[in-house]
């Protein structure tokens, strides 16, 4: 008789927070507010590290807007701090995304077509919090690169292992069993493999705009021409 698979899960640990990283978190909000507050009609969503808390030095402050809108308008709200503007598709079943660089560690991400309700969860797993969720210091909670839930608490956060709870990752996070399965299963393989390629990641010229730029791109490969025709965009 085949014996039963067991998977381990190791208690939750907590990680209480120096002064320092306290400082660096404080920081890098004050910096995002300060970008969300010009994309304030967007409803511009903080994701990542930053949302949860869990910062180091090094962490990127990455805000995205959850629905397709004009670029210029982003561009506009924007004016004075845009820098390099790209068209970024993970793989060809992924959301084709514009990306503009503020500077090294701050980036504004937003879909180029409709995306879905899967896509859009793929944000609240790493942990969102919205413009009025910054002003007031909230942190949300979400999952990390290593596969570990953050969960914030008043001293830090408390850390609990994905892999054996996924059910209660869900709950907590919000959003459906399938994207926690469909991530466990990406972050594993790339643990096992390592990272692949990002199927587009191309930079979109100075005199061109996102939309522009995605109609050369989709003109030339028939995946991304049936994304833009199936979910709208250009």
């Amino acid at each position: 008789m085949p014996r039963e698979k067991v998977v381990r899960i190791w208690d939750e640990r907590e990680v209480v927070y120096t002064p320092k990283r306290w400082r660096y978190l404080w920081e890098k909000r004050e910096k995002a507010l300060a970008i969300m507050e010009r994309l304030e009609g967007f409803d511009p969503q903080l994701y990542g590290s930053v949302a949860r808390g869990d910062v180091r030095r090094d962490s990127d402050i990455d805000i995205f807007i959850p629905f397709r809108v004009p670029s210029y308008l982003i561009e506009l709200a924007l004016e004075g701090l845009v820098g390099r503007r790209k068209i970024v598709m993970a793989t060809p079943w992924h959301l084709i995304k514009g990306v503009i660089e503020i500077d090294e560690e701050t980036t504004v991400t937003f879909p180029l077509i409709e995306p879905t309700d899967r896509e859009l969860e793929f944000y609240r797993w790493g942990g969102t919090v919205d413009l009025w969720g910054v002003k007031t210091k909230r942190r949300a909670p979400g999952v990390n690169k290593k596969l570990i839930l953050i969960i914030p608490t008043e001293k830090g956060h408390v850390e609990r292992e994905v892999v054996g709870r996924e059910p209660e990752v869900a709950r907590t996070l919000g959003v459906s069993i399938d994207i926690v399965n469909e991530r466990v299963h990406v972050l594993t393989r790339r643990d096992a493999i390592g990272r692949t390629g990002i199927y587009i990641d191309e930079e979109v010229p100075d005199w061109m705009s996102f939309e522009e730029a995605l109609k050369v791109i989709a003109d030339r490969d028939p995946n991304v021409r049936r994304k833009v025709r199936e979910r709208g965009g250009v």
